[in-house]
C-alpha cells in the first residue's frame, strides 16, 4: 500500500510540475474583474480548508493522516494537461484537454461537498458551535464559487446531478472522523482545482 501511496503521489506531482500556473490571460467567458474574483475564491477556499485542518476542532482527538474522496467527479483525470512525454503514469491523458469537461468536473466537487458541509451540520456535532464557527465560511466559499462563476465552471449547467449526502450517524466522534477524512480529500482535490484553473486561465490548451 505504501508504495502504491507513492507511486499516486509521484504521478500527481510530476501532472502539476507540468502545468502552467500563469494567470495573466483572463477565461473568455469571464469578464477580467468576475476572473480575477474566480481566482481569489478558489485561493481563499484553499487556505480556508488549510486552517481548518490545522485547528483542533473538526480533527480533535483522531490519529489517522485518511484521506476520502467520495465525489463523483473524475476532475483529477479531466483537469490534467496532455502531456508530452510519456510519464509512465496511469493517470495521464491520452485525449486533447477538454475545458468544458475539466469544468463540469469541478462543479460537481462543489457541488458535492456543499452538500457534505450543509448535512454534516444538520448531525450531531461535538461540539455545534466550534463546528459550525469553523465550517460555516467553508461552506460560504463554495456557494459562492457556485453562484457568482457559474459562467466559468458550468460549461453548460450547473451541474444538476443528484447529490447524495453522507448519511451521518448519532456517534459524534465518527461522524467527525468521517468528515476529517473528506476534508482531507477535499483539501487535496481543492489544490488539483486551483492548479486546473491557472492552467485554464493561461490559455496554454487552446495553443
Amino acid at each position: 500500500m505504501a508504495n502504491f501511496n507513492f507511486y499516486f503521489v509521484s504521478c500527481v506531482l510530476l501532472l502539476t510540475l507540468n502545468w502552467r500556473t500563469s494567470t495573466g490571460v483572463p477565461v473568455p467567458t469571464l469578464s477580467a474583474e468576475n476572473c480575477a474574483q474566480c481566482s481569489m475564491l478558489f485561493k481563499s477556499l484553499l487556505l480556508n480548508i488549510t486552517e481548518l485542518l490545522n485547528s483542533d476542532v473538526l480533527c480533535f482527538g483522531i490519529t489517522s493522516d485518511t484521506v476520502v474522496l467520495k465525489s463523483k467527479a473524475d476532475t483529477a483525470l479531466a483537469c490534467a494537461p496532455t502531456l508530452t512525454q510519456n510519464s509512465g503514469c496511469a493517470m495521464q491523458r491520452t485525449s486533447s484537454f477538454s475545458e468544458s469537461e475539466c469544468l463540469s468536473n469541478i462543479m460537481k466537487d462543489l457541488a458535492y461537498y456543499d452538500s457534505v458541509i450543509k448535512s454534516y451540520l444538520k448531525s450531531p456535532l461535538r461540539d455545534a458551535e466550534q463546528e459550525t464557527a469553523l465550517l460555516q465560511p467553508t461552506l460560504g466559499i463554495v456557494q459562492s464559487l457556485r453562484k457568482n462563476c457559474s459562467p466559468m465552471l458550468n460549461g453548460g449547467s450547473d451541474s444538476s446531478e443528484e447529490v447524495t449526502a453522507p448519511q451521518w450517524e448519532s456517534n459524534t466522534f465518527s461522524n467527525r472522523q468521517e468528515m476529517c477524512k473528506m476534508m482531507r480529500g477535499f483539501h487535496i482535490r481543492t489544490i488539483t482545482i486551483n492548479r486546473a484553473m491557472g492552467y485554464i486561465s493561461s490559455g496554454d490548451h487552446r495553443k
